[in-house]
């Protein structure tokens, strides 16, 4: 198994882990126009798109009964993407990751909206948010080298002020979250 995949695995198993504790699906969170619902919502309908889009292949709409037996068939389409090297090994077509590889790009955009999102769920949710702080921090990094693509994107807020020097808690204040 690639890294990519072993690491999209351990934050999707960590993300179900989390939205197994949620008891109000319509609790506020970190993100203000948000509810705990829409965090899943969010991670449901955004890559299918953009995996089409990019790539041609595609993922059905999930229709389960549930959130969470939504969130575990689409984190297994995803993991199955992952692991297959034929497909998770090809050039993304186009957009602005065109010739990289598909995992790379899953990688760098799900599995971190993933990780982040978990953070925003374990909030809202009033849960531990059991997140590894090496990749955290990695990512802050990654994220502070591009701080003006991210925020002309609009998918990110204000950075906020925070003193602490925990690496999730600097990942989320630099993305917008009150910490």
């Amino acid at each position: 198994m690639t890294a990519e995949a072993a690491r999209n695995r351990l934050f999707s198993e960590t993300f179900a882990k989390v939205a197994e504790q949620v008891d109000d699906w319509t609790a506020p969170t970190p993100v203000p126009e948000w509810r705990a619902k829409d965090i899943v919502e969010h991670l449901l309908d955004w890559f299918p798109e953009m995996l089409h889009s990019w790539t041609g292949l595609s993922l059905e709409p999930r229709t389960e009964s549930t959130l969470l037996k939504r969130w575990r068939v689409r984190a297994d389409e995803v993991q199955t993407l992952l692991e297959d090297d034929a497909i998770s090994g090809r050039a993304v077509e186009a957009g602005p990751f065109a010739g990289q590889e598909l995992r790379a790009v899953i990688d760098q955009l799900y599995t971190a909206d993933i990780f982040m999102h978990t953070w925003d769920l374990a909030r809202a949710a009033d849960v531990p948010a059991p997140l590894d702080s090496q990749y955290a921090a990695d990512l802050l990094a990654g994220l502070q080298r591009m701080e003006d693509v991210i925020r002309a994107s609009g998918q990110f807020g204000t950075a906020k002020e925070t003193d602490s020097t925990h690496s999730v808690d600097r990942l989320m204040a630099f993305i917008g979250r009150e910490v």
